[in-house]
């Protein structure tokens, strides 16, 4: 059985505690996302087709590059309101696949609030190191301040982001534009990943390990809100809940947010829906 984690989420056995007692197969099952989740291919295949649709329909104004790079581009959403607020949205995809053109489909739950989306893509391991990547989202961040406003998006700035995005949120929370975060299901201990096959692309090194996981950096006081789905991999909701008790042992705002029902892929439901949980989280970060 479970233990109850203080905050009332559900804590499920890790198993990281036996990490060096567990073959190769196991450590990789730990965090395989898409074969944990039985019709992965069909909810991606529906979230790219409709993330066609969105892009190609809602207002918006594409492709802005602000960086080098082919993948150093942001997708902007802009509200009828410039001074709404604006959540930046940061895709998944262990820091190695997916792109920004594939989660336009989340712009429509806040729209319906009126606010504005953001959605920078970032280059992708192993073209680059995740140091590399951190400095790219940061670099998005910067350019956001500089021009969003002269496409009509000048409000305050949350972040969010999914999976390997939920991981970049914690690690670029303390930028100046960023009035607060919401993680959805975010990995916050890169330690475990090099002795996966993860680490292929990601080649992780002893000093990326240090300073970028969240679980191992000072904690940043300003209000990150930590979600994930209860059907998830037990690593990923422990990397959350373990963030959670760490922030809030130095005082730090935050709510954990456990989302009943929902695995690693139908998650993202909750913030495409204008009623979804995390539409509603995203609303409280920009009023609190």
């Amino acid at each position: 059985m479970p233990d109850e984690h203080k905050s009332g989420a559900s804590r499920p056995a890790d198993p990281r505690d036996a990490w060096a007692q567990l073959s190769q197969s196991e450590r990789d099952a730990a965090y395989d996302n898409n074969t944990a989740v039985a019709n992965s291919p069909e909810l991606i295949a529906e979230r790219n087709a409709t993330s066609a649709r969105a892009r190609a329909t809602l207002r918006s104004v594409l492709d802005l590059p602000y960086g080098p790079r082919k993948n150093n581009k942001i997708d902007l959403y802009p509200a009828a309101d410039p001074d709404a607020p604006c959540l930046v949205f940061l895709h998944g995809g262990y820091w190695q696949k997916n792109s920004r053109e594939l989660f336009a489909m989340m712009v429509e739950g806040v729209a319906a609030h009126g606010w504005s989306m953001a959605i920078p893509g970032y280059s992708l391991a192993p073209e680059v190191s995740l140091t590399e990547i951190v400095d790219e989202v940061r670099q998005a961040l910067d350019w956001l301040a500089a021009h969003a406003p002269d496409h009509g998006v000048a409000g305050p700035v949350i972040t969010s982001g999914w999976s390997a995005g939920g991981h970049l949120v914690a690690m670029t929370l303390d930028h100046p534009l960023v009035a607060a975060g919401l993680s959805i299901s975010g990995v916050f201990d890169l330690a475990p990943l090099r002795d996966t096959g993860l680490n292929t692309a990601l080649q992780l090194t002893d000093a990326e390990i240090e300073t970028l996981s969240p679980l191992r950096l000072p904690v940043i006081d300003k209000r990150l809100d930590l979600a994930y789905g209860d059907d998830e991999l037990p690593t990923l909701v422990l990397d959350s809940i373990n963030l959670h008790e760490r922030r809030s042992a130095a005082g730090a705002p935050g709510l954990l947010l456990p989302i009943a029902g929902h695995n690693h892929f139908s998650i993202l439901a909750e913030l495409r829906r204008p009623d979804g949980a995390l539409v509603r989280a995203a609303r409280g970060l920009a009023s609190a």
